[in-house]
């Protein structure tokens, strides 16, 4: 699962690289292409540095960060997609959907650590 995760992470920031060569040329193109790519990048490399927690409470903290990136990477597609400056509507359509799915796979990853950490 783990190993997974960090794919589907890693991919995503190459699908988000790859989408900002799809987008038409304008100052809010080029702002929101830098800006999603350091989010999306952000939630692979925070999940690294989650991998090697060093506490069960610094695992939350890096995961939760993970969480924020992610959210948002989705938002920044959401204003792409809103603003129409994507000429490949399937990609972003898909793209977004994966970043959603991560969403609620990370959401839950911390919901359920959280609680766990109370148990303690």
């Amino acid at each position: 699962m783990r190993k997974m995760l960090e794919k589907r992470l890693i991919r995503l920031s190459g699908d988000i690289y790859r989408l900002t060569n799809h987008l038409t040329v304008s100052f809010a193109s080029e702002h929101l292409a830098n800006q999603i790519i350091r989010s999306s990048t952000g939630a692979a490399l925070n999940y690294g540095e989650a991998q090697g927690a060093e506490s069960y409470e610094d695992f939350i903290h890096k995961t939760s960060l993970v969480l924020k990136e992610l959210k948002e990477t989705y938002i920044n597609l959401l204003i792409m997609q809103d603003i129409m400056i994507c000429g490949n509507s399937n990609m972003l359509a898909g793209i977004i959907d994966e970043c959603n799915q991560l969403i609620s796979i990370f959401h839950k990853t911390v919901i359920t650590a959280k609680s766990k950490n109370k148990i303690k």
